[in-house]
């Protein structure tokens, strides 16, 4: 990733100097997608939630889903954009108090199609966020969101960032930001 790219992203996530009481941004990583994203939350030594709840085998924490918070200019946020953009490693994220985030990310893991039978549903994979929170009605947006202030992914190929917000109206603002192309640094 070129350095002109990675910085619009940061710039997208923290859109000022962070102040007082200004929205925390974190990730969900899905690591099923890429053995690089474990070892990446291992080295950070920053504290990651599992998403799955209570002992798991090795081999299923391994493939689920983890929230961590990221910091402007850390090792972590820059190998996750460096190395994951573009390859639909989880989205990001920005919220005010974090300290229910976990329990509200968890509600959303199992969904029941039609015939009622339970169904893990992925909804942190880019891919599946982009295309499913068009879709959503107002009270859908506002359980999605609950305490969010927002959700950005990747665009399909990771040429620009789609920030999704949730109008007063309960609508849904979505804002596509083409990212600056160059050759990769």
């Amino acid at each position: 990733m070129n350095p002109a790219r990675r910085e619009a992203i940061e710039r997208l996530l923290w859109p000022a100097p962070a102040a007082a009481g200004a929205d925390g941004v974190w990730a969900v990583l899905d690591l099923a997608r890429d053995s690089r994203i474990r070892a990446a939350l291992v080295e950070s030594r920053l504290e990651y939630l599992c998403l799955y709840e209570g002992a798991l085998p090795r081999v299923l924490e391994d493939a689920a889903p983890h929230i961590v918070q990221l910091l402007p200019g850390h090792r972590l946020t820059l190998r996750l954009l460096e190395e994951g953009w573009g390859r639909s490693w989880g989205c990001f994220l920005t919220i005010g108090d974090a300290s229910n985030l976990r329990r509200h990310l968890r509600r959303f893991l199992r969904v029941r199609d039609e015939a009622g039978r339970a169904l893990l549903f992925r909804y942190y994979d880019p891919r599946v966020l982009r295309v499913y929170l068009p879709t959503c009605t107002a009270s859908e947006l506002a359980a999605v969101f609950g305490p969010l202030s927002s959700w950005l992914v990747e665009s399909e190929g990771g040429a620009s960032a789609i920030e999704f917000r949730r109008a007063p109206a309960g609508t849904l603002v979505r804002r596509e930001t083409p990212l600056p192309e160059g050759a990769d640094a």
